[in-house]
């Protein structure tokens, strides 16, 4: 595109629209009530902009519809199998290729496979359902972000990095109980930051020190490509499939959501170069999700997966979904509402703790804000911060590293205009945020609680939490 133009244009048409549903701010306060005040549990149809997450929620393109039309829903050996493998090989050259249903499946899988009791898993920072599936084996799952990881307002361009000096002496101490360390591409958890191929590196010198495998989360592995070209000395006249090919060459295996950067709306796989690791995963592939040519998907998945994987890397759409989200977060900031700096590539996470300082982070400030956001304005985001991840195996409580509300962008999905009426609803919020209340759990499930809590709205002078029942 020519440069002399400020103007970053979205790189494709509208072919086919559908309704959004104008709700009012009493049906919408009904409805959240209704709800137990968990945004999870609303029904889609009472949410205007849906901003929960990124992850299967983006618009597919005409050339993976067009390409769903050549599934083969062979149950062994599909041709559409071997689509999916070489795209998936084209970027990540791993011996072991395992599709799953999604990367949960993944990570399920895999922990399995090499997590029991005593075992430690290091990441940068584990998301919520690979520290559930990591602690379900009873295995421990540590974060070792790099300090500015953990404070919102500090600009650093590589914030998802792993600190290398604390891996280093996690490794000292207990390699032998390390099966493998992960590194989050873009770190979803520390607000959708990138980590640079030299870090990436260091991890993987230290893991070649200790004799420890080092496996990708790599869900959202082309952002975080196109952060490393624009940021990364060296790396600006690289491609992104290169990039995203290095990187890979610097791990021994990967679990994918292909329902993030792969823009399909089911599935993922499970990759290494381990031949007996890979042959106890798709001994229980087979056990829980189906044979190892389709693993839980039909053969259209497997085809639009695979033409998803061509067009995400594509430079003109990463540029265009780049700066789409940087657009909303620059706005928002402007506002003087707090984000995490600087603003990630699939969303903008609003600190609510630095908003809410009334709310003590145990009655969670993050659900407080994104309650108010979906009453004033149908917005729906999620809370990532105490209610996510404050609670421990052994059931003590203790708040979160940060308390953010995540606003992820669908990929392809909204327009400039429903993202400025985003913006117009966060400052509007934000404007009266010391009188929102703080929250209390009152029933929640023993794992991944955010998805199926219920909450009520504490009195603003309260400071006592209440009886909580567990399902």
């Amino acid at each position: 595109m020519d440069s002399e133009f400020r103007t970053i244009i979205e790189p494709f048409r509208i072919h086919s629209v559908e309704p959004l549903r104008i709700t009012t701010a009493e049906h919408r306060r009904t409805a959240i009530r209704e709800a137990g005040y968990n945004l999870f549990n609303l029904h889609a149809d009472d949410v205007l902009i849906d901003l929960l997450t990124d992850s299967g929620t983006g618009a597919m393109s005409r050339d993976q519809w067009a390409a769903i039309q050549h599934g083969d829903e062979s149950y062994a050996g599909s041709p559409s199998w071997y689509v999916f493998l070489e795209a998936v090989r084209e970027l990540f050259p791993f011996r072991h290729v395992i599709p799953t249903h999604q990367g949960r499946a993944a990570e399920k899988i895999l922990f399995s496979a090499i997590g029991v009791p005593g075992k430690v898993i290091p990441n940068n920072t584990h998301f919520d359902t690979t520290r559930a599936n990591v602690e379900f084996t009873g295995a421990e799952a540590v974060d070792l972000p790099i300090p500015e990881g953990r404070q919102p307002a500090v600009e650093h361009p590589f914030k998802g990095n792993m600190d290398l000096a604390a891996l280093d002496a996690l490794l000292a101490e207990r390699a032998a109980d390390v099966p493998v360390v992960f590194v989050t591409i873009t770190n979803n958890s520390g607000g959708g930051q990138p980590v640079s191929v030299e870090n990436l590196r260091g991890v993987r010198a230290l893991c070649d020190r200790y004799a420890v495998p080092l496996f990708l989360d790599a869900c959202r592995f082309a952002e975080n490509a196109w952060f490393v070209h624009v940021r990364e000395a060296g790396y600006e006249d690289r491609s992104i499939p290169d990039i995203v090919r290095e990187m890979a060459s610097l791990a021994d295996g990967m679990t994918m959501s292909a329902k993030k950067d792969p823009l399909a709306n089911i599935g993922g796989w499970l990759a290494m170069n381990d031949d007996a690791l890979a042959e106890r995963c798709r001994n229980l592939l087979i056990l829980t999700e189906g044979f190892p040519t389709y693993g839980g998907l039909a053969g259209r998945d497997l085809e639009a997966i695979a033409q998803g994987l061509r067009e995400c890397v594509d430079p003109h759409y990463l540029r265009y979904r780049i700066r789409s989200t940087e657009y909303l977060g620059e706005a928002i900031d402007r506002q003087g509402v707090p984000i995490v700096k600087p603003v990630g590539g699939h969303a903008v996470y609003l600190d609510a703790r630095a908003l809410l300082p009334h709310i003590p982070p145990l009655q969670f400030p993050g659900q407080s804000l994104a309650v108010a956001l979906y009453e004033a304005g149908g917005i729906r985001g999620v809370e990532i911060g105490t209610v996510m991840f404050g609670r421990h195996p052994d059931g003590t409580e203790t708040p979160a590293a940060m308390d953010l509300v995540r606003l992820a962008i669908p990929r392809r999905t909204y327009t400039q205009s429903h993202i400025d009426y985003v913006i117009e609803v966060v400052t509007a919020v934000a404007a009266r945020a010391e009188g929102l209340p703080g929250y209390r759990i009152v029933q929640e499930p023993p794992a991944l609680r955010h998805f199926t809590a219920r909450f009520e709205p504490l009195p603003n002078d309260s400071t006592a939490p209440a009886e909580r029942v567990s399902v």
